[in-house]
């Protein structure tokens, strides 16, 4: 086999070789970013669940409150000059 040949199969392994360590690299990048947007989820989903929307048993407090609203709505504001 000549010289060329020879050295055309040690250049295309190399450029193998680079290129499975390259993949190799992104793999565990990837596995790296699974892993803490894992972690991200469950702290949103640990926000989401705190700052939810009042419960609705908090209405019959709301309708106990009226009287007052009303009450406050039938106050005369400052006038206006």
């Amino acid at each position: 086999m000549p010289a060329a040949a020879w050295m055309t199969l040690i250049v295309a392994a190399l450029i193998i070789a680079v290129t499975a360590v390259a993949l190799l690299r992104v793999i565990f990048h990837l596995r790296a970013v699974r892993a803490t947007l894992g972690n991200v989820l469950g702290g949103v989903t640990v926000v989401a669940q705190q700052t939810s929307t009042v419960p609705a048993r908090l209405t019959s407090v709301n309708a106990n409150l009226k009287p007052v609203r009303d009450f406050c709505e039938s106050v005369p504001g400052p006038v206006a000059s």
